[in-house]
């Protein structure tokens, strides 16, 4: 399927990389990004991926330019991607790697008539791709894995796995306390209550309410970040307390990368947002509920992993089977309370 050596002749020249499309996945897909540019120091690295995830591209200085396709999410839209995958052959890229496993995803690369095309085995993505792997899941058994596999030396047996590093901003960082009417006379802890993929993810709002009432007492004050959809959750967590901030749907996902740098530690759902705070460098306190930390774990040293391992778990269910949620009930705001107060005693000393 493929030659040993054959993009070492390409190293000076233009790759693209086709990205997932969530947030956390992207922020993930930076590993892999990393390891291409030690591999390829000279090249510039295109990436393909839909908008939403651009502000991200936008602060991984290995990319060199971040493209989207003219679409919905999850448009099929086959001759859209072949007249698209058309216009990118001026730019001449002598490699592709494919990291969604779906069909659709593969179709530009082919269009831009890219030389070699790499991507997992799926779909019938044959002729698509050309050099195509077959994906191991014993071993390759977290997402991060299956992306950095992929650019990764083919009989390379074990992976390099390097932690995604977000750059920020502290200009903007200023402008975004200015803006927001935010100011750090208290340490920050930042609450990230939202789960796009749905509330067997999130933990309850009434227990991110608890730990902010604790944090505030003793001396924090408390953010609450995420999208405009989590806004309710945000004014249910911050109702009638002082130092709490319901900044829901207030910011840019680049505000949001530069506000969570200035924060002590952050208490979040398996999301995207969990997975920028952990790229940012603070400590974060990771919940799991339907999914699963063995999979999509935050890619740091610092982090304490909150997980049942309960006998239904993890289903990977956007809504609980069972209709119980204990996975997540059953994580208290006390015990994630003292662990916050041991890891600030921590940070202090």
């Amino acid at each position: 399927m493929h030659k040993e050596n054959a993009s070492v002749q390409y190293a000076d020249a233009p790759l693209l990389v086709v990205g997932p499309a969530w947030v956390g996945d992207m922020v993930m897909a930076q590993s892999a990004f990393q390891h291409l540019k030690r591999t390829f120091a000279t090249a510039d690295l295109h990436v393909l991926a839909p908008a939403w995830t651009h502000p991200l591209l936008a602060r991984m200085p290995e990319v060199a330019r971040a493209w989207a396709l003219p679409l919905g999410h999850g448009d099929f839209a086959p001759y859209t991607r072949w007249r698209f995958g058309r216009q990118l052959r001026a730019y001449q890229f002598q490699q592709a790697w494919v990291l969604p496993r779906s069909w659709k995803a593969a179709l530009v690369p082919w269009a831009a008539g890219i030389p070699r095309r790499t991507g997992f085995l799926g779909e019938q993505r044959y002729g698509l791709l050309n050099d195509i792997r077959v994906l191991d899941k014993s071993r390759l058994d977290q997402t991060v894995k299956r992306f950095v596999s992929l650019v990764h030396p083919t009989k390379a047996q074990d992976l390099q796995i390097s932690q995604p590093q977000l750059t920020v901003h502290t200009d903007q960082q200023a402008q975004s306390l200015t803006r927001l009417q935010l100011n750090l006379e208290r340490p920050c802890l930042a609450l990230l209550p939202g789960a796009e993929y749905g509330p067997a993810k999130q933990w309850p709002s009434a227990y991110f309410h608890q730990v902010a009432q604790k944090a505030i007492a003793a001396g924090y004050q408390v953010w609450v970040l995420g999208s405009a959809k989590e806004a309710p959750l945000g004014q249910a967590i911050c109702a009638q307390l002082p130092h709490a901030y319901n900044l829901c749907g207030k910011t840019q996902l680049t505000e949001c990368i530069d506000l969570l740098a200035l924060c002590a530690q952050a208490i979040s759902n398996d999301s995207g947002l969990m997975h920028v705070a952990a790229a940012v460098g603070i400590f974060v306190h990771a919940i799991y509920g339907s999914s699963s930390p063995q999979y999509t774990p935050p890619l740091t040293d610092q982090a304490h992993i909150y997980w049942q391992g309960l006998s239904c778990s993890p289903c990977f269910k956007r809504q609980c089977p069972l209709g119980h949620t204990q996975c997540l009930h059953l994580i208290t705001p006390e015990q994630v309370w003292q662990q916050v107060q041991a890891v600030s005693s921590t940070l202090i000393t």
